[in-house]
């Protein structure tokens, strides 16, 4: 790294682990999100067709 002349400290090095701070209720897969919105997309685009 350069000489810049800027002291920033290191941190924690990595060793915060994010997934024992907070534990959802809800847990989806990635999977279940995809098809969830390709269902709403499907919904809605049969919205269009059938009710005019």
């Amino acid at each position: 790294m350069a000489d810049s002349g800027i002291n920033v400290p290191s941190g924690f090095g990595g060793l915060v682990k994010f997934k024992e701070e907070y534990q959802s209720k809800f847990n989806l897969k990635p999977a279940h999100v995809v098809l969830f919105v390709i269902m709403i997309v499907v919904f809605r685009i049969a919205l269009g067709i059938f009710v005019k």
